[in-house]
């Protein structure tokens, strides 16, 4: 294909611009993809979209909430399961519940809306083409994406625990953590129990976080990829509820989502935490380089 032909060529199409990129090899490139879509244009752009800047203000009266009820309760029941029973003890148990209470639900439904929106919103705004139009290679667009979605992601996961921790403390003092099995740790012991939790937890969510990706390179509705991701996830959990599956359910990608439980044990029981590990780093690689093939071979028309 000539210079003049590849010009006519929209350059949303697949591999255009690596052949634009061959042409003049003697001639000073007009553009350097290094220089677009920077890293601090995208967060600024993210961080100031509305449902950015709601999902952490929710992450920041979720544990206010939370204190409340228990301060306007009286505390947990002595029915309650053992976290809750522990939640009022203090800083860190409080944390630990809080951590609890969302990591099933809440959590999974950030995630994905920071992961599923990110690329799907561009198309539903017909903004996508422009972007590889710039020309933006779709590598790096999608890395950029992934890059800023993560670390919303990651953020989220760790501001919750860690604002938790602070407004227990504020509520019920400042004592180090109550194992539900019995027994205590010192403060010490407490943080980096709590930091190992916050870890799994973002290794877990890795696996929302790809699937949510890859939903999001593949539709044109931002809300089509967060629900489709939401969706897939509480269908993981209910098949993780059926024994009758074993030993294959064992293979679902939320079935090592509360092994950092593990960690309030004295000591630290890692074979679960460890296997869960993996599992979510084999199904995050699956899904993310399935989402970068299909967005490489994929015309970008609407």
């Amino acid at each position: 294909m000539t210079e003049r032909e590849l010009s006519k060529v929209a350059a949303t199409h697949r591999g255009i611009h690596d052949r634009l990129a061959e042409l003049d090899a003697g001639r000073a490139p007009e553009f350097n993809p290094r220089h677009t879509l920077r890293l601090r244009v995208e967060f600024a752009r993210q961080i100031k979209r509305r449902r950015t800047q709601v999902a952490f203000g929710l992450l920041f009266v979720l544990p206010l909430i939370i204190a409340f009820a228990f301060k306007v309760g009286g505390g947990a029941g002595r029915d309650a399961p053992q976290l809750v029973g522990l939640a009022n003890s203090g800083g860190f148990n409080f944390a630990l519940f809080t951590e609890f209470a969302s990591v099933g639900f809440l959590l999974v439904v950030l995630v994905a809306l920071f992961c599923g929106d990110t690329v799907a919103s561009e198309a539903s705004w017909s903004s996508l083409r422009y972007l590889l139009a710039q020309p933006v290679p779709r590598s790096r667009l999608l890395r950029q994406k992934l890059i800023v979605a993560g670390a919303l992601s990651a953020a989220a996961n760790a501001v919750l625990p860690l604002w938790a921790f602070v407004v227990g403390g504020m509520f019920f003092g400042w004592t180090p953590a109550r194992s539900p099995i019995g027994g205590s740790f010192g403060t010490g012991p407490s943080s980096w129990r709590l930091l190992i939790i916050v870890a799994y937890v973002c290794g877990q969510l890795l696996v929302v976080a790809a699937l949510a990706f890859l939903l999001s390179v593949s539709v044109d509705n931002p809300l089509g990829a967060v629900g489709g991701a939401v969706m897939l996830v509480v269908v993981s959990n209910i098949l993780d509820q059926i024994t009758a599956l074993d030993p294959y359910r064992h293979y679902l990608p939320t079935h090592f989502n509360y092994a950092w439980v593990d960690t309030l044990s004295s000591p630290i029981r890692w074979d679960d935490m460890i296997r869960g590990t993996g599992l979510a780093l084999v199904y995050a690689a699956v899904f993310l380089g399935y989402a970068w093939l299909r967005f490489d071979r994929k015309d970008i028309t609407s």
